[in-house]
């Protein structure tokens, strides 16, 4: 492992945080390795499945402390090119960083946004403790980072996340005291990263401090307008000074006085095994017409249409056309299949699933505008009149809702083949769209004909492994 050279006005940061003895604990942290870890998708699988022991086995997993779906892996092991990792069973993600949504709590049924949310880490944990159930938004301001988690989110089979890319200010204008739940990972100078991320070291400095924190405190106006009294708010940054975290919490509760704070929780490199994280859990409690006053003039307004959903639209013909399609075709190909609550809206020739919540019923009226990688669910295309389910949807499927299934032995040159997205052979008795899985777990849909299983695994999805 090569060492790291830590600027000098850093390492005089760390010594004024936490003293001379234990930062030189904490500097030593550095030579160490990294740790290195996976969550696990309980929306499609749970600890006691076989799977799973074939993953403890194969990954050499142990339980991370802080989260009861997480596991540290070995390194060596790379489950980041396993087809499970395909299927969407796990997410790689840091240890640490699983602290932030394990300390929100969200619950299903409820109204929840993660305001900056790629690469996806948090949404899909966040998703996973929803169990279907709710609506979440997914926000990311970023375009190709929208992308990524857009991505990420269809991988993990998620069916009632709407993926936007917004500014906060974009979505606190059409959401107010909406959410249950908001997740603010912030954008920070990354001390946390450090370890994993070398370049992060250079591109750190006390200017950098100083220019996250005053971002982070732009975008805290427009979480906070958009949390519900008595939601709860979780802030937190893989940073570990004081200015991006505690100095900016106690800003928030000096400028908003029905917050409070209910609990801070810090993971240090040298006490803990993880880079490190900083969150802090806050509640919106009833404010007064005074405080509201406050908390609009904490900086000046930038305009912004208001938040009122309007009426809803009847569906297009069209609209109406491709939804028949759609069950025309689920009724022979994927008869298990069972919506969330929400409803059908047509973009071209693709058809979304648009979810929605009994805290937001959400309708097109209210995304008007908004760039939207992922409007809900992907269910698929009219094509000359013909319904072509997406990939989206096969992965938000399980084998038993699919009327036909192909299954892969994950080892096998089969799986390595489809991944890389080659025609199969099959028996000449399967025929229609068939749901491709890895030990039972969806790939993706694929069409069987001829004795051939036709792959439909997106270009830039496929993969050698």
């Amino acid at each position: 492992m090569e060492q790291l050279t830590l600027p000098a006005d850093y390492r005089r940061s760390m010594i004024d945080l936490l003293g001379a003895e234990e930062a030189e604990q904490f500097l030593k942290s550095y030579d160490k390795p990294r740790a290195y870890g996976l969550r696990l998708n309980t929306l499609k699988t749970n600890q006691s499945s076989p799977v799973m022991e074939v993953m403890r086995n194969q990954f050499h997993l142990r339980e991370v402390p802080w989260c009861q779906s997480g596991f540290y892996y070995e390194e060596s092991s790379r489950p980041g090119k396993h087809p499970y990792h395909a299927a969407g069973l796990y997410y790689i993600q840091e240890p640490s960083a699983m602290s932030a949504v394990e300390l929100l709590a969200p619950e299903p049924g409820e109204t929840i946004l993660d305001l900056a949310g790629a690469p996806g880490g948090k949404t899909t944990q966040i998703a996973a403790r929803m169990m279907g159930e709710g609506l979440l938004i997914a926000n990311e301001i970023h375009p190709q980072r929208a992308k990524i988690l857009a991505e990420n989110v269809e991988r993990w089979g998620i069916r009632n996340t709407v993926v936007t890319q917004s500014t906060p200010e974009g979505l606190s204008s059409r959401f107010p005291q909406t959410f249950d739940r908001i997740m603010l990972d912030a954008p920070c100078s990354g001390e946390g990263m450090f370890r994993k991320d070398p370049e992060a070291v250079k591109e750190w400095s006390a200017r950098s401090v100083e220019a996250c924190a005053a971002r982070q405190w732009d975008i805290i106006h427009d979480a906070i307008k958009m949390l519900k009294p008595g939601g709860r708010l979780a802030y937190s940054t893989c940073t570990f000074n004081r200015k991006e975290n505690e100095e900016t919490i106690a800003r928030l509760l000096d400028t908003y006085p029905f917050m409070s704070l209910v609990t801070e929780k810090r993971i240090w490199p040298h006490k803990h095994e993880g880079e490190g994280h900083y969150v802090a859990l806050l509640q919106r409690e009833n404010a007064t017409e005074e405080q509201f006053i406050k908390q609009e003039n904490a900086r000046e307004p930038k305009g912004g249409r208001k938040g009122k959903a309007g009426k809803a639209a009847a569906p297009s013909k069209e609209t109406l056309t491709a939804w028949e399609a759609f069950r025309s075709w689920a009724d022979e190909d994927l008869p298990g299949y069972v919506h969330t609550e929400g409803s059908p809206e047509l973009f071209g020739e693709a058809l979304y699933w648009l979810p929605r919540s009994s805290g937001l019923p959400l309708r097109m009226s209210q995304l008007s505008g908004l760039k939207l990688p992922r409007a809900g669910l992907h269910l698929g295309e009219l094509k000359k009149g013909r319904f072509q389910p997406s990939h989206a949807l096969a992965m938000a499927s399980s084998a038993g809702q699919a009327a036909r299934t192909w299954d892969l032995d994950p080892s096998s040159p089969e799986a390595a083949a489809y991944l890389r997205g080659e025609t199969l052979p099959v028996p000449d008795t399967l025929k229609g769209w068939t749901l491709v899985t890895v030990s039972g777990y969806p790939l993706d849909f694929g069409k069987a004909s001829g004795g051939q299983l036709k792959n439909h695994l997106p270009k830039g999805l496929r993969i050698h492994l």
